[in-house]
């Protein structure tokens, strides 16, 4: 054989081989990531965050697609996506008590009084209990979780204590226990589409609403209210998730990148969180609103009651030691 002969025959083995490495080192899996936040929400950005992490953790092995704006559909639908192995991801919170009861202390009014407090419950034991809840209920696994803006009053008068409520016409998602938790309060609340909330405050068919700063800003509720009332009656948090059945699927040593790379994600969500409350605070007093601290403890004790009658017995407990911290 001539040292051409050989030349041509060792490349067209070095192509062979090639070919036949290739699917080794070839994207091994994508995930899909549905959730119903825009492209400008810290929950879309730190999704993005996590995708990039965990691609960086695996070499590139393991890719997350994301689609927000309820494109990969409604969160219910992603959900049962995920219990039935559709869909990979999404972010998810309370909508979980369908399956999983304790899915509920993720938004319980005045059961959470700071972020820190907030933080101790989420990522402690409580926290823990209500995340193995929802993997045996669900078959879904929450492995990050995301702070959401506290829930805050805005009004034409100033509201520092339950006493200043007296009477107040305003208005409430149709959710019972919030109606029943404003009219212990003191308050005359009365559930109304959100589309209708705007025109009602400008021509004082209702004098107040309650709802996050970043919605009370995207609302334009600075023209028709003059104070925000600080009243962080629901603090709360929502989890990032993946399906049961892709978890299943994934190596030890994939988990691992999975849980670093949400871990990531959550501190990365944390940050941006933060600096979105400072910027809708800063545009609101801007836009001349007056921001008022309210009386926090007196508050939470006159909405005990109104919120443990409103809770799942099975919960109840836990919710009881919450309120006695």
């Amino acid at each position: 054989m001539t040292l051409s002969m050989r030349l041509k025959g060792l490349a067209a083995a070095l192509v062979a081989a090639s070919i036949i490495a290739a699917p080794a080192m070839a994207q091994e899996k994508t995930l899909k990531l549905g959730h119903l936040a825009n492209e400008d929400n810290p929950w879309h950005k730190a999704s993005l965050k996590f995708a990039e992490e965990l691609s960086s953790l695996t070499d590139g092995r393991i890719t997350v697609e994301v689609f927000p704006n309820e494109s990969l559909g409604k969160e219910i639908d992603l959900i049962n996506g995920m219990q039935l192995g559709t869909v990979d991801m999404t972010i998810t919170g309370e909508s979980l008590q369908n399956w999983a009861p304790m899915a509920a202390l993720l938004a319980v009014p005045y059961a959470y009084t700071s972020i820190e407090n907030m933080d101790e419950v989420a990522g402690g034991e409580i926290g823990e209990k209500i995340k193995a809840q929802i993997v045996e209920k669900a078959q879904i696994r929450p492995i990050a979780y995301f702070a959401r803006g506290p829930r805050e009053l805005t009004s034409n008068r100033p509201i520092k204590t339950p006493a200043d409520l007296n009477g107040l016409k305003m208005r409430v998602p149709n959710v019972p226990l919030f109606v029943d938790v404003w009219s212990a309060l003191g308050a005359q609340p009365g559930p109304m589409a959100f589309s209708e909330v705007f025109t009602s405050l400008q021509n004082g068919t209702i004098e107040a609403q309650e709802n996050p700063l970043a919605l009370i800003r995207s609302a334009s509720f600075n023209e028709v209210q003059k104070y925000v009332n600080m009243t962080d009656h629901v603090r709360s948090w929502i989890y990032l998730t993946i399906s049961e059945l892709t978890w299943s699927q994934l190596s030890e040593e994939d988990q691992a990148a999975v849980m670093e790379a949400a871990k990531r994600a959550q501190e990365y969500e944390r940050g941006l969180f933060e600096e979105s409350l400072a910027a809708d605070r800063k545009y609101l007093e801007d836009n001349g609103m007056t921001f008022v601290e309210v009386d926090g403890p007196a508050f939470q004790a006159a909405a005990k009651d109104a919120v443990l009658a409103n809770v799942n017995d099975d919960i109840k407990p836990i919710v009881e030691e919450l309120f006695g911290q």
